[in-house]
C-alpha cells in the first residue's frame, strides 16, 4: 500500500507513482522540498487508493485537532514542550537521564515516556526530580511505533502541568512514524547516533527534515568507527539546510551543557529558531 506522511499543510502525500512505461516519477515533494541526492529509486511498488487517502486524512485531521488542544493546554500552563525522537538505541534515554541530572535542580521538568512495552526507560529516569508519565503503545496494531496527539493528551492528567516549566516527550524509537504526527510540541529534537551511518538523512528524510535540532550522539565512539562526519553534514544539509546540530556524548558529557541551554531557552539556542505553534 505504501506509506503516507503529512506535510506542513497536514495533507498526506503518496510518493512517486509510475509513468505508463513503468518508470517512477522523480519530482519535488509538494511542500517544495526537492528529493535529496541519492534518493531516486524504484517507487513502482507504491500503490494506494482513494479510500486509503480518505481514511488517512481523517486520522491526521483528528490528530491535528487534538494537537491544537494539547498546544492550548501547554500555553495556558506556560510550559515549553520538546518532542525528542530517534531510532531505537540512539541513546535518547541515556542522554535524557544526564539532562535531568543537570537541569532538574533548576527547572521544573516533566517527562512523557513513550515505549511499546515495559516501564524500563521510565524507571531509569525515576529519581532525577522530574515528573514522569509513561505511555505504552502496545495496545495498537502490533504496538504503535510512535506517540500521537491523543496519546499525549491521555498523559497530561498524570502530570502537574501548571507546576512545570518544561516537558520533554521521549518518543518511541523509530526513524519514520514519530515525525509524521504533531503532538502540540514547541520544538522537535532528534538524537542521531554515529553508529547509524552517515547516509541516514537521505534514507529517512522526513525525520531529519522535521527536526529543529539534530543531536549527533555517541561521539566518543568516533575514533573506533569509519563514520564520515563531513558526508553526514552534507547529507543532512541536503534534506534540512541550516538545521542546528550539536555533537554530544551522554557518556562523557560532551555537548550536554549546550543541549541543556537549548532546552532552557524558550526560543531554542543555538539558532534561536521560532517555536512551533
Amino acid at each position: 500500500m505504501g506509506r503516507f506522511h503529512p506535510h506542513a499543510n497536514s495533507q498526506p502525500h503518496a510518493n512517486s507513482q509510475p509513468h505508463q512505461n513503468g518508470q517512477p516519477h522523480d519530482h519535488p515533494h509538494k511542500d517544495g522540498h526537492a528529493r535529496p541526492p541519492g534518493s531516486v529509486g524504484d517507487h513502482s511498488g507504491y500503490r494506494t487508493g482513494a479510500e486509503r487517502v480518505e481514511v488517512l486524512e481523517r486520522i491526521l485531521g483528528e490528530n491535528e485537532r487534538v494537537a491544537r488542544a494539547n498546544r492550548a493546554a501547554f500555553d495556558a500552563a506556560g510550559v515549553t514542550v520538546v518532542n525528542l525522537m530517534s531510532a531505537p538505541g540512539a541513546g535518547k534515554t541515556t542522554l535524557l537521564a544526564e539532562t535531568l541530572r543537570r537541569l532538574a535542580p533548576h527547572r521544573r521538568i516533566g517527562v512523557i515516556e513513550g515505549d511499546i512495552e515495559t516501564s524500563l526507560d521510565a524507571d531509569r529516569l525515576d529519581g532525577f526530580g522530574a515528573s514522569i508519565a509513561l505511555v505504552n503503545t502496545g495496545n495498537g496494531f502490533g504496538g504503535e511505533c510512535h506517540l500521537d496527539a491523543p496519546m499525549i493528551a491521555s498523559a497530561l492528567p498524570r502530570l502537574p502541568l501548571a507546576e512545570l516549566d518544561l516537558i520533554i516527550i521521549e518518543n518511541v524509537g523509530n526513524l519514520v512514524c514519530p515525525a509524521e504526527f504533531a503532538v502540540g510540541e514547541d520544538r522537535r529534537a532528534m538524537v542521531f547516533a554515529v553508529t547509524e551511518g552517515e547516509e541516514k538523512p537521505l534514507k529517512y528524510p522526513v525525520m531529519f527534515r522535521s527536526a529543529d535540532l539534530v543531536l549527533v550522539n555517541k561521539t566518543d565512539l568516533l575514533p573506533h568507527l569509519d563514520f564520515d562526519t563531513e558526508a553526514f553534514r552534507r547529507n543532512l544539509d541536503a534534506v534540512n539546510p541550516g538545521v542546528d546540530v550539536l555533537a554530544v556524548s551522554a557518556r562523557t558529557g560532551e555537548g550536554v551543557n549546550a543541549w541543556c541551554d537549548w532546552l532552557a531557552d524558550p526560543l531554542g539556542a543555538p539558532g534561536a529558531a521560532p517555536a512551533r505553534r
